[in-house]
C-alpha cells in the first residue's frame, strides 16, 4: 500500500481502511494501486499482533516503480515549487499540516494499536504530541536567521541554508507515526522532496500521512511514501539522485544502509541499536525511582532504543528497590489485557516472530529470572482477552547475571531487564558504560551535584535525571559509540537537512575594483583570497 503525490496512484486508504467500534479490524483492501502494472505487485499482509488477524493486505512497488517516483519527487524539487518557495509559505503549510494532523488523531491512534499491540492509553498519549513537532519546524522558518560572515576588504559574505533535494527516510515499527513526524518534519521545513518507507510490520498510520499532507497544502510529488520490507529500502537508497538518508533501525542494518549511502556520496543520519542504563543511587526516592524504572523499561513493551534495560542498584537499597519493583512488575503483568481497553498496562511485541526472539534470549541468559520469562496465555483478568492469540509476553526481570551475558550485552527490543548491584559511584558510571551502545541512559539521585557529575561521565547521547523517555522537539535526540550517527530534533536536524551556501559580493565601486582587482597589473600588490 503506497500513496504518493501524483495523478497515476489512487488514493484509497481513508475510504477503504474504516477502524470500527468494539476492537473490530480493518477490511482486507489492496493499497498501492497501479492501474498499469496492478498484477504484477509482490504483496504482504499487515496482522493485527494482539489477535493474529490480518487487518489489511498491502502491496509494494517494483524497483521500477521506485525509480519513478524518486524521479517524480526530483522534478519537484527542481521545479523550486516547495524547495524554493518562500520559508514562510512553507511554514504555514506545516502549521496546516499539524493542524489537520490534530483532528485525526484519534482515528489514527486506534488504527496504530490495531498494528502494533501498544495498549490504547499510550498511543493516544504519544500520538497527542506529534502535532508540536510540525509547528516547532514551522516557528524554526519563521526565526531562524541567515548570517553574514566577518571578511576581509570591501567584501559582503551572507550565508544561506539551502535544501539537499531527495531524502529517504526509513522508519521503524515501534514508533511508526512518531519517529516518521521527527524525521518528516525537518526535511519538509528545510525545502527536501521526501520520500518515507515506513516498516512492513506497522505502514498504515504513516501510509495515511501523505492525504493529510496534500491536503494541507503540501505540493505533489513532495511528499511520498512507499510500502514494503528490506528489498524497498535497499532499492531506495541506492538511487543516486537521493541526496540523504535518515533510518532508525539496528545497528547492523544501519551499517549496510550506510555502506551504500556512502557510495553515493549522500549525507547518513541513524538512530540505532540501546541498551540504556539506569543508576539508582542509595539518596533516590525509592517509590519515584520504582516507577521511574518501570515505565522506562516497559512501555511501549520495551521495543523503544531508549528502554531502560540494564539497571543499576546501590546496594544499600538493592533489596528495598527489588521488593517495589517486583511488585510493580506483577502488577504490570496482571493488569494486561486488549490493547485497545483503555484500563490495559502494557500491550504486545510487534509480532510471533520478535517473541520468538526475545524468548530465546531470555532462555540463554545465565542469570536468575526473577519475574517473567514465559509468554503469557490464557485470559485476561482485566477483560477476559485471550492472551493466547497475540504476541504477549510479560515484563520479564533478571537478576544475578555476568557482564558477558548476552542480556548484559545485546539489545533484546522487548519486555527484559537485568538488574545489578554497585557499590561506589565510579563502580555505577562503569557499569553504565560497560556496553557498546550509548544512546539513552537514566540517572536517579536527590544530589543534584552527583546527578550532573554522573551525567557527565555517563557514555549517551541523551541522559535523563529523576525521569525517563522525555522528548521534545527541541531537544536533540541521538546516540554515541554504536547507537547512531547525526542527531533527530532541534536546529541540529533543521541543519541537517540542509546545507550552507555563502555568497561573496564586492561592495567597491567601480573605480576601486578597476584599481585594486586587476591581478595581472604585475607592478601593483594585490590580494589574493
Amino acid at each position: 500500500m503506497a500513496l504518493h503525490a501524483t495523478k497515476r496512484l489512487q488514493r484509497n486508504i481513508r475510504s477503504q481502511l474504516n477502524v470500527q467500534h468494539h476492537y473490530t479490524a480493518y477490511p482486507k483492501v489492496l493499497g498501492y494501486q497501479d492501474e498499469n502494472h496492478r498484477s504484477s505487485l509482490a504483496q504482504f499482509d499487515v496482522q493485527n499482533p494482539a489477535t493474529g488477524e490480518t487487518l489489511c493486505r498491502v502491496a509494494e512497488p517494483s524497483k521500477q516503480e521506485i525509480d519513478s517516483i524518486v524521479n517524480n519527487a526530483q522534478e519537484a524539487f527542481d521545479s523550486g515549487i516547495w524547495s524554493k518557495a518562500p520559508p514562510i509559505y512553507r511554514s504555514k503549510v506545516l502549521s496546516k499540516f499539524a493542524r489537520s494532523l490534530e483532528e485525526q488523531l484519534p482515528r489514527l491512534a486506534e488504527i496504530e494499536t490495531l498494528q502494533v499491540g501498544r495498549t490504547i492509553r499510550e498511543m493516544k498519549a504519544q500520538l497527542g504530541r506529534l502535532p508540536d513537532w510540525l509547528d516547532y519546524f514551522a516557528a524554526l522558518l519563521r526565526t531562524e536567521p541567515g548570517y553574514v560572515a566577518p571578511t576581509q576588504g570591501q567584501l559582503l559574505n551572507y550565508v544561506q541554508r539551502v535544501p539537499l533535494g531527495v531524502v529517504a527516510q526509513i522508519t521503524p515499527f515501534n514508533h511508526p507515526l512518531l519517529i516518521a513526524i521527527k524525521k518528516i518534519a525537518p526535511a519538509l521545513a528545510a525545502g527536501n522532496s521526501v520520500i518515507v518507507k515506513p516498516s512492513e510490520l506497522a505502514p498504515i498510520t504513516v501510509l495515511e500521512l501523505a492525504e493529510i499532507a496534500e491536503k494541507a497544502g503540501v505540493p505533489a510529488g513532495v511528499f511520498s511514501i512507499l510500502p514494503g520490507g528490506a528489498n524497498v529500502g535497499k532499492a531506495l537508497v541506492e538511487n543516486p539522485l537521493i541526496r540523504k538518508v535518515d533510518i532508525t533501525a539496528g545497528t547492523r542494518a544501519g551499517r549496510s544502509i550506510g555502506s551504500i549511502v556512502g557510495q553515493n556520496l549522500a549525507s547518513f543520519t541513524a538512530e540505532l541499536g540501546g541498551k540504556a542504563p539506569i543508576v539508582v543511587f542509595e539518596d533516590a526516592d525509592l517509590v519515584s525511582a520504582v516507577n521511574g524504572v518501570a515505565f522506562a523499561s516497559f512501555i511501549a513493551s520495551g521495543q523503544t532504543c531508549v528502554s531502560g534495560t540494564r539497571i543499576i542498584v546501590h546496594e544499600a537499597i538493592y533489596a528495598d528497590f527489588m521488593t517495589l519493583f517486583l511488585q510493580k512488575v506483577e502488577s504490570i503483568r496482571k493488569g494486561m489485557g486488549n490493547p485497545l481497553n483503555p484500563l490495559s498496562t502494557m500491550g504486545t511485541v510487534i509480532s510471533e516472530t520478535h517473541l520468538e526472539r526475545i524468548h530465546a534470549a531470555v532462555r540463554s541468559t545465565s542469570g536468575k529470572i526473577v519475574a517473567g520469562g514465559q509468554r503469557m496465555s490464557g485470559a485476561s483478568p482485566v477483560d477476559g482477552f485471550d492472551l493466547s492469540k497475540g504476541a504477549f509476553y510479560p515484563p520479564t526481570v533478571v537478576t544475578d547475571i555476568p557482564l558477558e551475558d548476552g542480556l548484559w550485552v545485546e539489545e533484546v527490543f522487548g519486555p527484559v531487564v537485568v538488574v545489578r548491584k554497585f557499590s561506589t559511584e565510579a563502580e555505577g558510571v562503569a557499569l553504565a558504560n560497560n556496553c557498546k551502545y550509548g544512546l539513552g541512559a537514566g540517572i536517579w539521585t536527590k544530589d543534584i551535584s552527583r546527578a550532573h557529575r554522573v551525567a557527565a561521565e555517563i557514555e549517551a547521547g541523551i541522559c535523563w535525571i529523576n525521569t525517563h523517555h522525555r522528548n521534545d522537539p527541541s531537544s536533540p535526540w541521538g546516540g554515541f559509540k554504536e547507537s547512531g550517527i547525526g542527531r533527530e530534533n532541534g536546529i541540529e536536524a533543521l541543519h541537517a537537512y540542509s546545507q550552507s551556501k555563502s555568497v561573496v559580493v564586492n561592495t567597491a565601486s567601480t573605480e576601486q575594483t578597476r584599481v585594486n582587482d586587476d591581478w595581472f597589473e604585475v607592478a601593483a600588490d594585490r590580494r589574493y583570497g
